[in-house]
């Protein structure tokens, strides 16, 4: 697979702005993943250090130019607010598949973000990378994220048992597909503009 570069899209949506990570938001982003109520259902432990959030943003520029996903700072149109974030990352031009992630703040919940957000990036995704599939994981006791999934049109595939364990605690993860001819129909029933490219 050759390696190329995946220029990071900014995506408008009703609500929501999509846009690459800038230094500035270090101080929010490290905000967001410093709270153990935000990370419950997370993978890994809450951040502890300032540095994290440096390190993450330098991912995301570093993944973004080996072409394998993009990571995109979620602001609130209305006032500009930095509320989450949402990536595409293990881009695969030869299988021509990828992975979905997401994180919000707590005081985001619940309004309809996360899904206008991951239906915006999708629709980038199939149009602009030509996916066939799209993969998402959520613990099992994170009934709100497999909502979000299913929003949106993903199909839940299977349990990865005791596939997690931050510390101490062992966990279980739902795995999510939605294919290309899964995400096609779908388009017909969102409004026409409801995202455009900047």
């Amino acid at each position: 697979m050759a390696s190329m570069s995946l220029p990071t899209p900014t995506l408008h949506t009703d609500r929501l702005r999509l846009r690459p990570f800038t230094d500035a938001d270090a101080d929010a982003l490290f905000a967001l993943h410093s709270s153990a109520y935000v990370l419950r259902y997370w993978d890994a432990p809450p951040w502890s250090e300032p540095a994290r959030a440096e390190r993450f943003i330098a991912a995301c520029r570093q993944m973004a130019d080996e072409g394998t996903g993009a990571r995109l700072a979620m602001d609130r149109s209305s006032d500009g607010a930095f509320i989450g974030w949402c990536g595409l990352t293990r881009w695969n031009p030869d299988y021509r598949s990828a992975s979905l992630g997401y994180c919000l703040s707590d005081a985001a919940w619940g309004h309809g973000y996360a899904t206008e957000a991951a239906r915006a990036l999708l629709r980038w995704a199939f149009d602009t990378l030509d996916l066939n599939r799209v993969q998402a994981e959520t613990d099992t006791r994170n009934l709100a994220s497999a909502r979000v999934l299913e929003k949106v049109g993903f199909v839940r595939e299977g349990t990865l048992r005791e596939d997690c364990v931050v510390k101490g605690e062992v966990s279980d993860s739902w795995v999510f597909g939605l294919l290309r001819r899964e995400w096609r129909p779908l388009q017909g029933e969102l409004p026409a503009g409801a995202v455009f490219i900047s």
